[in-house]
């Protein structure tokens, strides 16, 4: 079984393997003050709670946009499982025909996110991951990653609004019931959440235009659900799409690609 970690700004994925099947994910908050010992009980307890076997792993893969936690949490998969996992970085056979200046600025994230889509859906396809910053990033029609778009997430977004302006509250991800708010909390979910899902179609249309064709547009990442119900385009949601990446690069670069 396979072990893969997905180490993000806000959260940290966990999610086990068996072959081709995901067989649990979990998630814990990422926390650069945590240690090694502490995230090592946290993995335990993951494995604990779904009943499987810390011997049963035999592989493990890490990614990782958040470097204060990635030499704790690379200890604790070491102390739990007994395997130094893959880390996903310089040198990792992709597959991927990477066309972005530099490639080494992609995040370990993105970069899973779009092997995966290179392998599940219909090529030209944009992935939009949206959580604590949201991208866009896009496959062309031979499947060449030809770049991309990043903006503030909706939590940022409001993070940002309540911390500079004085009188606005913070609020819940609520879909506001009309476009135009009534009252100041309903206001700002409009401008949240309807905001972002225009803000996102309007995007997806843009790139379609300067592609000169249509893309399938994939939505993965914490806020995904939140914005992609409020969009008016098609959307496919895969929450394990970074999960899934981890799993075929580590089929990549071990003995056990076929």
């Amino acid at each position: 079984m396979l072990l893969a970690v997905d180490i993000g700004n806000t959260n940290i994925t966990i999610g086990v393997y068996d072959g081709l099947s995901l067989e649990f994910t979990a998630r814990t908050a990422t926390d650069s003050d945590r240690t090694g010992d502490q995230y090592a009980v946290e993995l335990m307890g993951v494995f604990a709670l779904n009943k499987c076997e810390t011997a049963s792993i035999d592989g493990a893969i890490l990614s990782s946009v958040a470097p204060a936690v990635t030499n704790a949490m690379c200890s604790a998969v070491s102390k739990v499982v007994g395997i130094e996992p893959l880390m996903v970085g310089p040198g990792i056979k992709t597959g991927l025909n990477i066309a972005i200046n530099d490639p080494a600025e992609l995040g370990a994230d993105l970069l899973c996110a779009s092997v995966a889509a290179l392998h599940k859906y219909p090529l030209p396809n944009a992935v939009c991951d949206l959580g604590t910053a949201s991208t866009i990033f896009v496959l062309d029609k031979d499947g060449k990653m030809i770049g991309g778009i990043i903006y503030p997430g909706i939590r940022t977004s409001l993070m940002a609004l309540v911390n500079n302006a004085a009188l606005l509250p913070q609020i819940s991800y609520q879909k506001p019931k009309q476009v135009i708010g009534k009252n100041t909390i309903d206001s700002m979910r409009s401008g949240l959440i309807l905001g972002a899902a225009s803000l996102l179609d309007g995007m997806l249309e843009r790139v379609e235009e300067e592609l000169g064709m249509p893309v399938t547009a994939i939505a993965t990442g914490g806020f995904s659900s939140e914005i992609v119900c409020n969009c008016k385009r098609e959307f496919i949601i895969d929450e394990n799409l970074v999960l899934d990446g981890l799993r075929i690069l580590y089929e990549k670069n071990t003995k056990k690609s076929k």
